[in-house]
């Protein structure tokens, strides 16, 4: 799993959030890191053994919705770039998450952030 390591503490950038992805988990799910998104609609994003785990503000009269995509519904996952691929394979902060139903971008604080949440995805995607 070279640079995706399963660690015992989760990587999260606000603490409230990685709280409430923990106060959802299930019977020994472990949460491996919680990134705050930027952008319209989505809050944050995280990330488990078992799922991926979406915030979605863009709900009229401020409703938020937490959206659970298993490993085993998940199409792809993308770097989302408005470069070319000679700009570099991560110099983006983007991400897209594909289901059957369509794909959900997350925009990072950063493009370390971008890159270990898809490489997070992708490991349990394929092992």
């Amino acid at each position: 799993m070279s640079d995706v390591q399963e660690t015992r503490e989760p990587v999260y950038d606000n603490r409230a959030q990685l709280q409430q992805v923990q106060e959802g988990l299930l019977d020994g799910e472990v949460v491996y890191a919680v990134y705050d998104a930027i952008g319209a609609g989505t809050g944050f994003i995280g990330i488990t053994d078992r799922r991926v785990i979406l915030q979605d503000k863009s709900f009229v009269g401020k409703k938020v919705a937490i959206t659970s995509i298993p490993y085993a519904r998940i199409i792809s996952v993308s770097v989302v770039s408005d470069r070319t691929w000679t700009g570099g394979f991560f110099s983006t902060s983007t991400i897209a998450v594909a289901t059957s139903e369509g794909a959900h971008e997350v925009a990072f604080r950063g493009n370390e952030k971008a890159h270990h949440a898809h490489n997070l995805i992708l490991w349990h995607m394929v092992r």
